[in-house]
């Protein structure tokens, strides 16, 4: 590598670190970048501020054996989104099974107000547009229905200034729409949500342009409520709550506060090892560390990463990972230091040496990373951040650390094993 394409790493690294840094810092900035504005903070688990916990059962009696996974992915994915429109931060969405029974677990941060939330999400939303029957006594069902909808939004009244749901077709839905007005021309025409009928009213002109309004006496929140469960569509399943609870924070402040505490100090008497039994090139690898943690908080801060105590756990446990990267390296480099290599040589060829073992190791720990994940359950935050941590402890190592490495390389004291206990 030519001297330039050094220090140009050497600068990368050094604004990469220092833009880590300010982001990593408590009550740092917040990301504004035209129209980007993203508050930078770290995002508790239910295991540290509470929330509401919500356990579902999933009727799937209808649905064939071999459709049922996919039904209940399905159910997973609405469900998130009705939680995410709800504004709750980092929800933890997934589903378990127990028995023969198939089950839809929803725990969401700081969510105090467990019956609100059980009222947006157990909704079905199966919106259906109903036309007067032949007999002219009931309503009969029209091929247009929510999965037609483009959108669905709050709006209020110009007249009245109450709030109502304007409803935007797809193309499809706006046909249908085109046509059921017109062959109702003077006749009811009637919206149903969850075979409850919203409003009814008399169709005065073939409506062209789809579009549709749901009027009533709604309040501001019960009509935002509405737009956001159609938005998201209707149901796949019905479900049936069979667990609710609002939940305190488990770990005390305390008992978080310890465990801060034993991480901070794992990480100081690393560090003090390091320097002392590899010297110059534990220097290195204790500032790789410190890019190292800036990268992964503000990667937490950045993508809103939940945090819970499996997290901090798997987060800790990711340091050592870290570190036993460099450990691998530096004891290639002083093995080919004592066989007579120049550091420079060494260097390079410790690193190419060692990638084999560290490429493996860390491998069969993404492949447990995964099957944690999928495992769900407590475990999933673990997983996410140990696997995080990998990553990034790769990269500081093999970006941070080796480019402070490669800068010194051509300098005449690193002629000294002193620096190097090699």
């Amino acid at each position: 590598m030519t001297r330039r394409k050094k220090w140009f790493k050497f600068v990368l690294v050094l604004i990469l670190g220092g833009l880590a840094v300010v982001a990593a810092v408590p009550g740092g900035p917040d990301l504004k970048l035209g129209k980007i504005n993203k508050k930078l903070e770290i995002q508790r688990g239910l295991d540290l501020q509470g929330g509401s916990h919500l356990v579902y059962e999933a009727d799937l009696s209808k649905i064939k054996e071999e459709d049922k996974v996919k039904a209940m992915q399905s159910l997973q994915t609405n469900i998130e989104k009705r939680v995410n429109s709800f504004g709750v931060s980092e929800p933890n969405v997934y589903t378990s099974k127990l028995g023969d029974s198939r089950r839809l677990v929803i725990e969401m941060p700081g969510v105090k107000d467990v019956d609100k939330a059980m009222d947006l999400i157990g909704k079905t939303a199966q919106l259906k547009f109903k036309e007067i029957d032949e007999t002219g006594q009931g309503f009969a069902d029209t091929p247009l229905t929510g999965q037609h909808l483009a959108n669905a939004s709050m709006e209020y009244d110009q007249q009245t200034n109450k709030p109502q749901i304007a409803l935007v077709f797809n193309d499809e839905g706006k046909k249908l729409f085109g046509e059921i007005t017109k062959k109702n021309l003077g006749k009811q025409l009637a919206i149903f949500l969850d075979d409850e009928m919203l409003t009814a009213p008399t169709v005065q002109s073939e409506i062209t342009e789809g579009k549709a309004v749901i009027t009533g006496e709604y309040k501001p929140e019960d009509a935002k409520k509405m737009a956001i469960q159609l938005n998201a569509g209707a149901l796949p399943v019905s479900i049936k709550n069979v667990e609710q609870r609002t939940v305190g924070a488990t770990l005390g402040k305390d008992s978080i506060n310890k465990s801060l505490i034993a991480g901070a100090l794992a990480i100081v008497i690393v560090s003090i090892f390091m320097l002392i039994y590899y010297r110059i090139l534990g220097l290195f690898s204790t500032l790789g560390l410190g890019l190292y943690l800036a990268l992964m908080i503000t990667l937490f801060k950045l993508f809103s990463i939940t945090v819970t105590m499996g997290g901090i756990a798997g987060f800790i446990l990711s340091i050592g990972m870290s570190m036993e990267t460099d450990v691998l390296i530096f004891e290639r480099i002083r093995e080919e230091l004592r066989n007579g290599r120049t550091f420079s040589l060494a260097s390079h060829l410790g690193f190419q040496k060692a990638w084999p073992s560290i490429k493996d190791s860390n491998l069969v720990s993404f492949i447990i990373c995964i099957i944690l994940y999928n495992a769900g359950g407590l475990v999933r935050g673990f997983a996410v951040v140990l696997g995080l941590g990998i990553a990034m402890g790769l990269l500081t190592t093999f970006l941070g650390t080796r480019t402070l490495i490669d800068i010194i390389s051509g300098m005449k004291f690193v002629k000294q094993s002193k620096y190097f206990r090699a």
